[in-house]
């Protein structure tokens, strides 16, 4: 069966550079023979976790959105990997991108625990290891394993087509499409017994 990656353009500009850095991944990543799809945030108005506890009940976000549904058909219906790209605003990913990551990964994280994860940003000059960070926060905390490149998954490039110029980028996205087509060839959640889950338990710090 084709293993499959999903791709989450968090940017307002369709075809902006953001774009650019995810397909260079996933142009990759097909060469490999690994099946692709890219979901574009764009311009869509993107609604915040209420904290209603109406996934943990039925299994989607109570705001079942155009944009929350294509993501969730994608997930529920298997993928193999995960690639979030967002431009940089004021050292943090793009504030639409995380209200949809926010519902995402906390209806659909059953779907998505093991499967290898990426986080790719985009900047002009500054902010992009911030921004880096704070996406791989999604991944580390439902037991998917990041997957690395050469260096930190970032692209510089401020206007439309410049990222292209950005060689060391470009070059750090297909390293990051080859290591992760590696990773999934090799971690079949499928057929691989998982690791043993104790029971978990919640402690808030409140006395």
């Amino acid at each position: 069966m084709t293993k499959k990656v999903l791709l989450i353009n968090g940017s307002p500009r369709e075809h902006g550079n953001t774009r650019l850095a995810l397909d260079e991944v996933a142009h990759t990543l097909e060469q490999a023979g690994i099946a692709t799809q890219t979901i574009d945030l764009g311009k869509h108005a993107v609604q915040g976790c209420i904290a209603c506890g109406w996934c943990g009940r039925t299994g989607r976000c109570t705001f079942n959105d155009a944009l929350y549904s294509k993501v969730q058909t994608a997930v529920a219906g298997g993928i193999d990997g995960l690639v979030v790209g967002s431009p940089v605003y004021y050292g943090g990913p793009n504030g639409s991108l995380c209200a949809l990551m926010d519902r995402v990964c906390y209806s659909l994280g059953r779907h998505l625990a093991y499967k290898p994860a990426a986080s790719v940003v985009v900047c002009r000059r500054g902010g992009a290891s911030a921004a880096f960070d704070r996406l791989n926060k999604y991944f580390t905390i439902l037991n998917m394993p990041v997957v690395s490149s050469q260096y930190w998954n970032m692209v510089y490039g401020q206007t439309q087509g410049e990222a292209a110029k950005d060689e060391e980028g470009m070059q750090t996205m297909r390293t990051l499409g080859r290591n992760m087509a590696w990773m999934i060839s090799r971690l079949d959640v499928a057929e691989l017994p998982l690791p043993e889950q104790e029971q978990r338990v919640w402690t808030n710090f409140i006395r």
